[in-house]
């Protein structure tokens, strides 16, 4: 069982986490792939959760929908006869609501927990049953409230999200002490099973725990041999995997033999509860951008190419316009105050002012509250040996330079709320790669100048990741996945979860 404790354990490239203890030589040598329980009673419990959430939230949305238009309003005083016609068509709705919510697969247990997937399909479900009713209703010529279908609609589909949220929460809790996990074999070359291994041990919110490894090829390597896992033969993978109850197995990459080899595994696996999952290649690449075209003998896989500029790119500058003209009006009141509080705080203006990176090289002034002394850049050589960072990042924690307020608004992010004025002039965007300073970029190497084909967010992949516990490495790989894989629904998504960390200030310092 990997625990949060193991993951944290493990350093170095993925191959090396893995291979690089010859003291574990030959440790999987005679060991055997565990056992897995009959039933995996936490799948059963947490669809059956989910189920009942959603049951209940639909309920109370629709009920809360008749209370409002009839009892809150006067458009019309409720009768006996219009509460049982509306509870019927409420119990109506909400049977449908639930039968849609399972045929669109929204608690499929592969889709739950990471993604935006079962999101889509609860969003789905809710539009099918209020089109449904709204056809129906046409054709029966049926009078329904419109004032009952304006809150029902909303407040249930909010209601629902929420739930799923909160579901979603409560299991990657379980999942980071090795609860609530799929044990896997992990079949392929001893790179692609290290690397495999290393991802699933870090992205533990997927669910999927290494129990075994299979290598590619009759020949037992080294390498293979100082896999930290039991190891099965490949002939012997399918017979094991049934014997040992294993729910999935994972093909890293390519095997000798190809497509005919998987599909004689696949075949092998029949009749049995094992999932059989392909690693692809195509790394870093999100799976909007993919898309499988079946052809007899020749599947072609599509990969998308980033664009920077077009209908998506005018929708994301209208969205940032919009929410940051909005949040200026809303947050005004509260930045007035954070003014006095810098101005009180020591001498020096309330705006701190500095040159940052934009799109294309493009260069702006960045604003942010005054969180450091006057001096502070003066005094930066003074802490270079002491330098946290890696790469062409400076990083200190309990920087001397940040003063007593400073402190406090860093850890919740509230210094950086005057950019919202560069949001609205253009030179940022609500969500992006981390803004850079000219001498950073003047040290990037060729791959990392991808960060500038869009412009710099306020917040982005590298805020709700971890902030400043990032390393160099992980920040460039995180902004460029970012980059090349953006999306209106993605920006969403990570503007919530920015409320999550800034909450939570991990890694704000």
């Amino acid at each position: 069982m990997t625990t949060e404790a193991d993951s944290r354990s493990i350093a170095g490239s993925p191959a090396e986490r893995l291979l690089d203890r010859a003291a574990s030589v030959g440790a999987s040598v005679g060991q055997r792939v565990a056992s897995q329980p009959r039933k995996l009673g936490w799948r059963h419990r947490l669809v059956f959760a989910l189920t009942a959430t959603d049951a209940a939230v639909i309920v109370v949305a629709l009920l809360v929908a008749q209370f409002v238009r009839f009892r809150t309003t006067a458009l019309g005083a409720a009768t006996p006869q219009a509460d049982v016609a509306y509870l019927s068509l409420g119990a109506t709705i909400a049977v449908v609501w639930v039968v849609a919510l399972s045929a669109t697969r929204s608690r499929l247990i592969r889709n739950i927990g990471t993604g935006t997937v079962e999101y889509q399909r609860v969003v789905n479900a809710t539009l099918i049953t209020f089109g449904t009713l709204a056809v129906v209703a046409f054709l029966l010529q049926l009078e329904i409230a419109r004032g009952y279908l304006a809150v029902a609609l909303p407040l249930g589909l909010a209601l629902l999200l929420a739930g799923r949220v909160t579901w979603r929460y409560l299991l990657h809790r379980m999942r980071r002490v090795g609860r609530c996990t799929t044990g896997s074999i992990i079949v392929g070359r001893p790179d692609d099973v290290a690397r495999v291994v290393d991802e699933l041990r870090r992205q533990y919110r997927v669910g999927y725990r290494a129990i075994g490894a299979t290598f590619a090829g009759s020949a037992r390597t080294r390498r293979s041999q100082e896999i930290d896992l039991p190891t099965v033969d490949f002939a012997d993978l399918a017979a094991t995997s049934k014997r040992t109850r294993t729910r999935a197995v994972i093909v890293a990459g390519d095997l000798p033999g190809g497509s005919a080899t998987i599909r004689r595994l696949g075949w092998e696996l029949e009749n049995s509860n094992t999932e059989l999952i392909l690693v692809s290649r195509l790394t870093d690449v999100a799976g909007p951008r993919i898309h499988l075209r079946p052809i007899n003998g020749l599947p072609m896989v599509h990969v998308d190419l980033p664009q920077y500029s077009g209908f998506g790119h005018a929708v994301k500058r209208s969205f940032d316009i919009a929410v940051a003209a909005v949040a200026l009006l809303l947050l005004g009141p509260m930045m007035a105050v954070i003014a006095v509080g810098v101005r009180l705080s020591g001498d020096g203006p309330v705006l701190f002012r500095q040159e940052r990176v934009g799109a294309h090289g493009t260069r702006f002034t960045m604003l942010k509250f005054r969180s450091m002394v006057t001096d502070a850049e003066a005094r930066l050589l003074d802490l270079q040996d002491r330098n946290e960072g890696s790469g062409v990042l400076f990083k200190v924690r309990d920087d001397p330079r940040v003063t007593p307020f400073g402190r406090a608004l860093r850890r919740y992010s509230l210094d950086e709320l005057p950019q919202l004025w560069n949001v609205l002039a253009g030179s940022m965007s609500l969500v992006g790669p981390r803004p850079p300073l000219p001498d950073e970029v003047e040290r990037y190497e060729e791959d990392v100048n991808r960060r500038l084909l869009t412009k710099p967010g306020i917040t982005g992949l590298w805020q709700v990741s971890g902030r400043s516990d990032l390393s160099w490495d992980e920040s460039v790989k995180i902004d460029l996945y970012y980059v090349e894989n953006w999306s209106i629904t993605g920006d969403l998504v990570i503007l919530l979860k920015t409320v999550r960390a800034v909450v939570g200030s991990r890694g704000a310092y």
